[in-house]
């Protein structure tokens, strides 16, 4: 059954170049790359953004409610017709990350999401998850709103098997072609060379990786990549505003 949960403490933190560097030296013997990550290359992930069509979801995300969720569908790499993707509800509360997702047809999900249609269930599809998908897109009135693509590092701790480091870099977005097939092109959101980390652990980060982080002087950061894009939208610029 592809169901995959998670619930624990997201931190972000934005790097540069010289900070990145520093953390990969830092790490070497403290995490491995995840199942994705061969030979310690990126790899790519494609995500389309649901919202309503005031945009209501990312705004009452910006402005940081106690609690906030959003809706997405995500591919590793450019998928094929007939790819299985994930289609996931991401949920925070209080600093704690809960996200719901199963695997689905492309052509499923839009059926799904565009049409408030529940698409007949595979044996590979997750029949709950599938139910709390079909409420949201209902009681939302969601559409694609937004896509977002960006290459990944991604690590797993090797003392801490609930410790999850990842690095993403050259993101970029487009408000059309909003369908995982259309290809990874877009706009970039950052500066280039600008890496953002986030820390994803179950309790509270280690004391190694705090000192790390000190030591490199790297602090957490609030980002968000949907609400990055949203304001730069909003301004009509697409001026970078992390550098």
């Amino acid at each position: 059954m592809a169901i995959e949960t998670f619930n624990r403490y997201e931190t972000k933190f934005l790097l540069n170049r010289v900070q990145f560097e520093a953390m990969k030296k830092a790490l070497a013997d403290k995490v491995v790359p995840d199942a994705y990550n061969v030979d310690d290359k990126c790899y790519t992930i494609c995500n389309i953004y649901y919202d309503t069509a005031d945009s209501a979801l990312i705004r009452a995300s910006l402005s940081k409610p106690a609690y906030k969720e959003k809706l997405r569908l995500r591919s590793y790499g450019v998928p094929k017709p007939g790819t299985p993707v994930f289609l996931e509800i991401k949920k925070k509360y209080d600093s704690i990350v809960n996200k719901r997702r199963t695997k689905i047809g492309i052509k499923a999900a839009e059926v799904l999401t565009e049409h408030r249609i529940m698409p007949p269930k595979a044996d590979y599809m997750n029949a709950q998850v599938l139910d709390e998908l079909y409420y949201f897109v209902n009681i939302y009135d969601v559409m694609p709103k937004v896509f977002i693509a960006y290459d990944r590092q991604a690590y797993t701790g090797i003392e801490d098997k609930d410790l999850r480091i990842t690095f993403d870099t050259n993101i970029r977005t487009r408000r059309y072609d909003l369908s995982l097939l259309s290809g990874d092109h877009g706009t970039q959101l950052l500066n280039e060379g600008v890496w953002l980390m986030e820390i994803k652990c179950s309790g509270a980060m280690p004391m190694w990786l705090v000192s790390i982080l000190s030591e490199n002087r790297i602090y957490k950061t609030s980002f968000s990549k949907y609400g990055t894009e949203y304001k730069q939208f909003l301004h009509g610029t697409g001026v970078k505003t992390y550098a």
